[in-house]
């Protein structure tokens, strides 16, 4: 691929991209997002490996620079001739406001400066695999309604264990069934590939910056709008953990309200009644946090806890019902399906597990996690 010119031009304080299309402006196979905020000290290792991909394709890297402080619109300018000489169009643009714009901001203005008929999302910390354009890219043209993923290697080694244990060993079915889970997305942001048309029909990013999880709001809607998801159960991608990432900005709350929400959208609007597992703090919150109506859905709290069980029931003290509602605590072999299970998975040594499978239940029908 003959890399084109590149020109730069700047209009207030965001720049088009410092590039023109080639003759007919064309689009290019897959077009590499980048986001870039203050990463420059992992931009080489980054570049390096985009520089290194074995896609046969056409590429391109589409950055926006998020207001950087540091130099890293230097090096990525710096990386413009090995890319381009690897047959790699390179665009880059930023705004230099006081504040950055958030993450959601700069995503949408990398797809919209880009022209590739495919997106693979990539974390400017995070580093890619030789082969990931190239697998991703073909299981996307055969699903070009999906979000396709891939299993991961964290760094540093061992931090977010369960996390990154769950990342790479749920099944096909689980991407689809534990969109509920604390956990966020069954396919994990930094590993999204997907094509532009079906980002173009679901997005764009909510842009309301630090603090909004546009990951998770963005997959929900793919759900809604009947994408599909798929992963390659390949590592493809070292994903990166340290202490300034943007996910960290988030809060639990948030994240919780935005589960809560979505399983009464996709869930308990189709049942008629279900048991909560866990008699505990968080299946209590759970309860207080749904509608009036799912409440009444309730037909009993389930554990293992004989003290909890011994109870008999749970009283919602904050209602302003008279009499205040009391769910009875069962045992959870006394209960019935379907369950919302609200224990955390891979933290009790396999009983949970153990228990679930005695009962010999389908997930996705009979239950679903929500911890």
């Amino acid at each position: 691929m003959e890399p084109p010119k590149r020109l730069r031009t700047t209009a207030g304080d965001a720049e088009t991209p410092s590039g023109e299309r080639g003759e007919a402006g064309s689009a290019v196979d897959v077009s590499v997002v980048m986001p870039v905020y203050n990463a420059s000290c992992w931009l080489d290792e980054c570049l390096q490996a985009i520089s290194e991909q074995d896609f046969t394709g056409s590429m391109e890297l589409s950055v926006y620079d998020d207001a950087s402080t540091d130099d890293s619109r230097i090096v990525v300018e710096g990386w413009r001739e090995r890319l381009e000489a690897r047959g790699i169009s390179v665009l880059i643009s930023g705004h230099s406001s006081a504040q950055p714009r958030g993450v959601g901001y700069a995503k949408n203005k990398a797809i919209s400066q880009s022209c590739g008929k495919y997106l693979c999302f990539q974390d400017a910390d995070d580093v890619m695999l030789h082969q990931r354009v190239r697998l991703q890219y073909e299981v996307s043209v055969l699903h070009p309604n999906s979000l396709i993923g891939c299993r991961v290697q964290r760094l540093p080694e061992g931090s977010t264990e369960r996390y990154t244990r769950w990342i790479n060993t749920i099944s096909q079915d689980q991407l689809v069934t534990q969109v509920f889970t604390s956990h966020g997305p069954t396919v994990v942001m930094p590993t999204w590939f997907c094509s532009k048309n079906w980002f173009l029909k679901v997005g764009p990013f909510d842009e309301g910056g630090k603090g909004v999880p546009e990951d998770l709001l963005f997959f929900y809607q793919s759900l809604r709008r009947g994408g599909g998801l798929s992963r390659v159960d390949q590592c493809l991608l070292v994903y990166r953990y340290h202490e300034k990432a943007a996910t960290h900005s988030v809060t639990e709350e948030t994240i919780w309200k935005l589960r809560v929400d979505y399983l009464q959208e996709r869930v308990l609007s189709q049942w008629e009644s279900f048991t909560i597992w866990n008699a505990g703090k968080q299946g209590r919150k759970l309860y207080r946090c749904l509608s009036w109506a799912n409440q009444k859905k309730v037909k009993a709290f389930c554990d293992v806890d004989y003290n909890k069980i011994q109870k008999g029931f749970y009283t919602y003290e904050e209602s302003k019902e008279i009499p205040k509602p009391k769910v009875p605590i069962l045992h959870y072999r006394a209960a019935s399906a379907p369950f919302i299970i609200c224990v955390k998975l891979d933290m009790t040594g396999g009983v949970l597990e153990q228990n679930l499978n005695s009962l010999q239940l389908k997930e996705g029908t009979d239950y679903y996690h929500f911890n």
